[in-house]
């Protein structure tokens, strides 16, 4: 299993590196994770938020394929367990899926383009997380999911 993270902006804390190279590291085993930081659009009018949102979505679009599964953080989304999340990637597994990408967009959110290329909308939380903590929080997650998938003892 390939899986790509397209995530907007770069992650600046020092802690918050150091926690997101440990949970790639440990998910080596399970996939073959990327982790892609395009730049965000700089917004200097609120009025043109929709159009930024279309170039980063333009941007976020170039790096996926026709074929793969897009997975977004949206905050309309579908909330799930983390059971459930490991029952979403067997699901996509054994539908024969090669590569699920799943894309963290900038504050504003993520353009219309991408949202409708979309396979599956997934919210995090009813809470807002800082964008550089759902990178975290994803990584966390999808490392947790493989290890409820092998019934392994990290999940409790």
């Amino acid at each position: 299993m390939k899986i790509k993270i397209i995530a907007l902006g770069k992650i600046k804390e020092k802690f918050l590196k150091e926690g997101i190279d440990e949970f790639l590291k440990r998910l080596t085993p399970y996939a073959a994770v990327e982790v892609i930081e395009l730049s965000p659009v700089e917004i200097k009018d609120e009025h043109l938020i929709e159009r930024a949102l279309d170039e980063e979505g333009e941007k976020i679009l170039s790096y996926i394929k026709p074929q793969s599964y897009v997975i977004t953080m949206e905050i309309k989304g579908k909330e799930l367990s983390s059971e459930e999340f490991a029952e979403k990637i067997v699901e996509l597994t054994n539908d024969g899926q090669g590569e699920i990408v799943f894309v963290i967009g900038s504050s504003c959110g993520i353009s219309k383009n991408v949202s409708a290329r979309a396979n599956f909308k997934m919210s995090m939380s009813k809470m807002t997380f800082l964008h550089q903590f759902a990178r975290l929080i994803l990584i966390e997650q999808i490392y947790r999911a493989f290890k409820i998938i092998k019934g392994e003892t990290y999940h409790k």
